[in-house]
């Protein structure tokens, strides 16, 4: 979520009441944002998604120069265009991004599970088996069967058109109901190279304070994913603190799924590729209190690499976002909201600046976002 841009008219607002004015005594960490994916053509990603994922509302279609990521772009500055969609019955969105003066570039190897970065996203899903008959008919390319996980759920596995993973798991926790099957993003899937190492990141910068397993062996409700033969330990890790936050209710929970190959040696994702390039970019959290959070970061030994200091205009949303990365090289990405759009044919827009950053928005507010609905 990078890049800046003059809007063209200045925006109506939605302001909340100054005396809810509130300077954050902790970092709130509302959940997953959304999930980057390095694509070659944007809106032919966004059709996809949309249509069999439900991802249908777009809070920002920009295009711009990626100016302050040039240290992850072959320091040079490229352009781009970015969609950021979401799936209105709850969890992360999905930023569609496309460089659009450079050949974006895919893996030079086959990804198999426990290389180094982001392999998969968690899509959860109402009626996993519903969802799994669906795509059958559909003719997606799916990789195994509906089948229970080590928390009970029922979840399979499949690939985007682009051949990215996907796992689809059994969730209890909407916002609201659609016709989709499926609703937005719950966790990802992450490849580490030592997994303590990489749990004492992901609790102590991210808070994911809980480990709901941690496990060691060949894994059956991995069939037929590249690597599934490995043996592999993967600790899958949640957040004891939820609620907090304008967007809590919409991202809702999230989980972490950290994988390490113990037979053979993993390869890092982007290795010799930029970010931007092909594939799941960067992992970008939901953020208030983005100076306590730097502060944080640099005492941990885990220092912000990008940061826009100031609020950026994107025409249609503005903020401030950094950067910073996991033990192995894995983008984080930290977006601190100040305005979305509403009702953008009149200029409506919410404005996040002035109000108690602990509190989750209104459910009607976030309802509002039916009106950026692309049927």
């Amino acid at each position: 979520m990078c890049g800046y841009k003059k809007a063209k008219q200045r925006p109506k607002k939605i302001n909340f009441p100054a005396k809810n004015v509130h300077k954050p005594m902790a970092i709130i960490l509302s959940g997953i944002q959304q999930i980057g994916l390095g694509v070659a053509n944007a809106q032919e990603a966004f059709s996809w998604y949309k249509k069999y994922f439900g991802f249908d509302i777009i809070i920002f279609k920009d295009e711009a120069t990626a100016s302050l990521m040039q240290q992850y772009t072959g320091h040079t500055a490229y352009q781009r265009k970015a969609i950021l969609a979401i799936n209105l019955q709850g969890g992360a969105g999905i930023e569609f991004w496309q460089y659009t003066n450079r050949t974006p570039l895919p893996p030079a190897f086959t990804l198999q599970l426990g290389d180094l970065g982001l392999f998969a996203i968690k899509i959860k899903c109402k009626n996993v088996h519903q969802a799994y008959k669906y795509f059958c008919n559909e003719n997606l390319h799916i990789l195994n069967t509906p089948t229970l996980n080590t928390c009970n759920q029922y979840h399979f596995f499949l690939k985007d058109l682009y051949g990215n993973v996907i796992e689809v798991i059994e969730e209890t926790v909407f916002f609201t109901t659609t016709e989709t099957f499926t609703a937005g993003i719950c966790g990802v899937l992450i490849g580490v190279t030592d997994i303590e190492k990489s749990i004492d990141f992901y609790k102590n910068i991210l808070q994911y304070d809980e480990i709901t397993y941690q496990e060691t062996g060949v894994f059956t409700n991995w069939q037929n994913i590249p690597g599934h033969k490995n043996t592999c330990t993967r600790a899958l890790l949640k957040r004891s603190k939820t609620g907090e936050g304008a967007f809590a209710n919409l991202l809702g929970p999230s989980q972490v799924e950290l994988i390490q190959v113990m037979d053979r040696l993993p390869q890092k994702i982007y290795k010799n590729r930029y970010w931007g390039d092909l594939g799941y970019i960067h992992l970008c959290y939901d953020i208030h209190g983005m100076a306590l959070h730097e502060n944080i970061c640099a005492n941990q030994l885990y220092p912000l690499t990008v940061n826009s200091q100031h609020s950026f205009d994107m025409g249609q949303a503005a903020g401030q976002f950094a950067y910073n990365e996991d033990p192995d090289g894995t983008l984080i990405e930290y977006v601190e909201t100040h305005k979305l759009p509403l009702l953008k044919k009149v200029g409506l827009y919410l404005n996040l600046k002035k109000r108690n950053p602990t509190k989750p928005l209104p459910n009607w507010i976030i309802q509002c976002f039916r009106l950026c609905r692309v049927k």
